[in-house]
């Protein structure tokens, strides 16, 4: 059986590419390896940015839509700066994630517990799960102070 010759780095990228978004920095990580020299990786990352086929845009995008369903502000914020993205992106992909907190909070407290808790330790044990998920203490305390609100008021029925 013929061996295969090595990819170029060009197909590596596009390989990655073509997987996923990936940030420029996580490209040039991947990629750091299997290039001959730092300007060599440095020139293919600037034509694939000019190509459009890599765009920081797109990879806060596909972050959000990938963890802002589970995560909240706090931990897909962390994600997203270990990708080194510009800090105005940072911004927006924070305010954006902001905006739907309550609502995101809400859908997973509701996937996971779905009623609220009758004991202070049942309490404090949704608390930590939804901390944990990077969601911050004054969303969590009011999502789980408008469920014993709506569970409340007319005998646990929604």
């Amino acid at each position: 059986m013929a061996t295969r010759p090595p990819l170029s780095l060009k197909a590596r990228a596009v390989g990655y590419l073509s997987r996923r978004e990936h940030s420029r920095a996580e490209l040039a990580r991947k990629l750091a390896p299997h290039a001959e020299s730092a300007e060599q990786l440095e020139q293919l990352l600037d034509a694939l940015e000019r190509e459009n086929w890599l765009s920081n845009q797109r990879f806060a995008d596909s972050l959000v839509h990938r963890r802002g369903a589970r995560y909240g502000t706090a931990r897909v914020m962390q994600e997203a700066k270990t990708h080194k993205l510009g800090s105005e992106q940072l911004g927006d992909l924070q305010e954006r994630l902001r905006a739907t907190e309550v609502e995101r909070a809400r859908e997973v407290w509701r996937k996971r517990f779905g009623t609220p808790p009758d004991t202070p330790e049942a309490r404090a044990r949704q608390i930590r799960f939804m901390v944990a998920r990077g969601f911050s203490r004054s969303v969590v305390g009011k999502i789980i102070q408008g469920a014993d609100e709506d569970y409340g008021d007319d005998g646990g029925e929604a």
